[in-house]
């Protein structure tokens, strides 16, 4: 069995062309088309292999609510007294700072 590669109808045309046809030293085996992929297929992935990761170190991406959390924030309850809503909205602002949430 033989394969052509390339357009078959160059071969076919009125003679307008140059002789770009496929002649009889053109033909490939399916084998040699496969050891020729194969071939192409193996320099590909040496390729790959010799690709050097970036040098860029990841970036450590910090869990700042779970920070945050660890400092067991009071919770707000409804309170009459202002002050007392003051003192838990300073005492959340410290928990934060530690946290370095900004």
């Amino acid at each position: 069995m033989f394969l052509y590669l390339g357009m078959q109808m160059a071969a076919r045309g009125r003679g307008r062309g140059r002789g770009r046809g496929m002649g009889a030293n053109d033909r490939i085996t399916v084998e040699e088309l496969m050891q020729t992929q194969n071939k192409m297929m193996h320099v590909f992935m040496q390729h790959l292999q010799q690709q050097h990761p970036p040098t860029t170190p990841p970036l450590h991406v910090r869990d700042k609510r779970g920070e945050f959390m660890k400092g067991r924030p009071p919770v707000f309850t409804h309170l009459a007294d202002p002050m007392e809503a003051d003192d838990w909205l300073r005492a959340v602002e410290r928990q934060l700072n530690i946290a370095q949430c900004n």
